[in-house]
C-alpha cells in the first residue's frame, strides 16, 4: 500500500466516523424540554394573567393606559441604539427609473452604531406623497431582506434571482413595494438586523442567529428590539423626506413583517395606518405543542419579560384608535386559527371600547402563510381609504 493511498483511506475513514457522530444524538432517560418547549409549558401559560392589558389594568383612562403600557414595552425592549449625532445622513448609492416611479438604493445612518442600507421608491410627479414603510418577512431566509419587498437592482445576479424566487413563492410574483409605488406611494424598505446586508461576514446561518441574539443580550441590548427601534427610526427618516407627506405614513408587512407592522403601529405616533398579513396569535396557542408546532416564538420576536405584562394582541391594541388591517390564513400552519380568532376578539374589544371598531378590520382568508396579489390589493384599498 502506497503512502498516498494509505492517507486517502485514513481520510475517508475519518469522514465516515464524523458522519456517524453527526447522526448520533445523545439522549438521557430524564429530560425537561420537548419540541423546543419546557415540559411545564402549560403551567407557565397558566401563570400569564397580563396585568397591564386594557381591561385588566387598574388604569381606566385609555390615554393614560396607552402611555403606561407603551413605557412598559420600551422598558422590556432594553436599551435602544443611540441616535446618529449628525442626523440620518442619507447617501444615494444607485438609482434607476421605473414605470411611473424612481428607485433608489440608499444608505442612512439610523444609529450612531451603524449605517443601514435600504431601497426607496418615489412616484413620478409633484409630491408630497403618502408613504409606506414596507417591512420584510423572516421566512428562515436571511440572505435577502429589503429585496423581498422591492425589486432589487445594481446587485449581483445571485441576489436578483433569489429575490425573484422569493417574490414568486410568497408574494405571487408581485413585489408589494413596487405595486404600492405604482399606485402613488413613496415606499421605503430597510434590512432588519441579520438580514440582507446586515448579516454575518461568514455567511448566512439560521443557527448563528440565536447565538448572536444571545451575545447581544450579554451587552444589555435585545436583537429583536433593535429591529423595532430601527423600524421606528426608519419611519422618522421617511418623514424628513421632502417627497413625503409626514402626516400620511403607513406601514405593512407579511409574516415577521406583519409583526413588525403592528409593533411599529403600536409604538410610533408617526404611523397613521397599519396592515399586517399573517402574523397574529395569542401566546397560549403559540407557545404550546398542542397544535403540532415544533418551533415557536424565537429570538426574532423575543422581548425579555414582556409576556408577563402584555400578550401580542394587547400590544397591537396600543395602535387603537388607528385604522388597522389584519389578514390571517386558515391554512397557515404557523398561526393556528383558534389563537388568531382569540387575538382578533381581544383587539375588537379594545377598538370597540374606544368607539373605533369600524377602524379595525380583521379577516381570516382561505390561504396559506402568504401575501399574494389579492392580499396586496386589500392592503392597497385599505391605504387608499385611510391614508
Amino acid at each position: 500500500m502506497t503512502k498516498s493511498f494509505f492517507c486517502l483511506a485514513l481520510f475517508l475513514c475519518s469522514l465516515s466516523l464524523n458522519a456517524q457522530n453527526k447522526e448520533k444524538v445523545q439522549k438521557r432517560e430524564n429530560y425537561e424540554f420537548y419540541k423546543n418547549m419546557p415540559v411545564y409549558a402549560e403551567k407557565l401559560i397558566a401563570d400569564l394573567d397580563y396585568p397591564l392589558a386594557w381591561g385588566n389594568s387598574k388604569i381606566k383612562n385609555f390615554k393614560k393606559w396607552k402611555k403606561v403600557a407603551r413605557e412598559k414595552v420600551f422598558e422590556c425592549m432594553l436599551t435602544p441604539p443611540p441616535p446618529a449625532k449628525g442626523g440620518y445622513q442619507m447617501n444615494v448609492l444607485a438609482e434607476e427609473q421605473r414605470d411611473g416611479y424612481k428607485a433608489q438604493k440608499i444608505e442612512i445612518q439610523l444609529s450612531e452604531y451603524y449605517p443601514v442600507r435600504a431601497l426607496l421608491l418615489i412616484p413620478d410627479g409633484e409630491g408630497p406623497f403618502p408613504a409606506v414603510n414596507a417591512l420584510h418577512d423572516h421566512g428562515a431566509h436571511l440572505f435577502i431582506g429589503k429585496e423581498k419587498m422591492i425589486r432589487p437592482f445594481s446587485e449581483s445576479a445571485e441576489v436578483v434571482e433569489d429575490a425573484d424566487a422569493w417574490a414568486a413563492n410568497l408574494y405571487d410574483g408581485q413585489y408589494v413595494g413596487d405595486y404600492l409605488a405604482k399606485n402613488g406611494y413613496v415606499v421605503f424598505s430597510a434590512d432588519a438586523p441579520m438580514w440582507g446586508e446586515r448579516g454575518r461576514a461568514e455567511g448566512v446561518s439560521r443557527t448563528h442567529f440565536d447565538m448572536i441574539a444571545g451575545n447581544m443580550m450579554m451587552y444589555g441590548v435585545d436583537l429583536s428590539a433593535y429591529m423595532t427601534y430601527d423600524d421606528i427610526s426608519g419611519t422618522e427618516f421617511l418623514a424628513t423626506l421632502p417627497c413625503v407627506d409626514a402626516e400620511r405614513i403607513g406601514c405593512m408587512g407579511c409574516s415577521m413583517g406583519a409583526y413588525r407592522a403592528w409593533m411599529l403601529s403600536a409604538l410610533s405616533d408617526r404611523i397613521k395606518v397599519g396592515a399586517a398579513v399573517c402574523w397574529m396569535v395569542t401566546s397560549d396557542v403559540q407557545l404550546t405543542t398542542k397544535y403540532g408546532r415544533s418551533e415557536n416564538g424565537g429570538f426574532a420576536n423575543c422581548i425579555p419579560g414582556l409576556r408577563r405584562w402584555l400578550d401580542y394582541p394587547h400590544i397591537a391594541s396600543l395602535a387603537c384608535p388607528k385604522p388597522m388591517l389584519f389578514i390571517n390564513g386558515k391554512q397557515d400552519k404557523l398561526f393556528p386559527v383558534p389563537g388568531v380568532e382569540k387575538a382578533f376578539d381581544v383587539m375588537h374589544e379594545v377598538w370597540k371600547s374606544q368607539g373605533a371598531e369600524d377602524k379595525l378590520v380583521t379577516e381570516l382568508w382561505d390561504i396559506p402563510h402568504s401575501c399574494g396579489v389579492e392580499s396586496q390589493k386589500k392592503v392597497l384599498e385599505f391605504f387608499k381609504k385611510h391614508l
